[in-house]
């Protein structure tokens, strides 16, 4: 069970997420960070992992790798079981966070899915 004090610590980081994006800018990311209730530490693992993705897809692409069939395992098999990765790579993409990345994921996604 969630103490009141830690409830009330994320709904503050979230009123502080929401304040510092301007009003008229997209923010899917944000919106489902707060409709899956993550912490603030939940939500820096996540971007700490976008990272590393990132990362490592600009090198692999670098290399001349065409294949990131790995990456988006490596992305599934650490993203928070809060999240789905459909839905999490969909508002990276719309919020142009990790764009080229995100949108190298979904692609995957689509074709796994089709």
């Amino acid at each position: 069970m969630e103490t009141l004090e830690s409830r009330v610590s994320r709904l503050e980081y979230y009123i502080k997420l929401l304040a510092g994006t301007p009003e008229k800018e997209a923010k899917p990311f944000i919106e489902l960070v707060v409709q899956k209730e993550l912490t603030k530490r939940e939500v820096e693992e996540v971007l700490i992992l976008c990272e590393e993705i990132k990362e490592e897809y600009i090198e692999q692409k670098a290399e001349g790798l065409t294949d990131f069939v790995p990456l988006l395992t490596q992305f599934v098999g650490m993203l928070n079981y809060k999240l789905t990765p459909r839905e999490t790579v969909q508002s990276l993409i719309h919020q142009s966070s990790y764009k080229d990345v995100m949108s190298e994921l979904f692609e995957i996604i689509q074709w796994i899915r089709d």
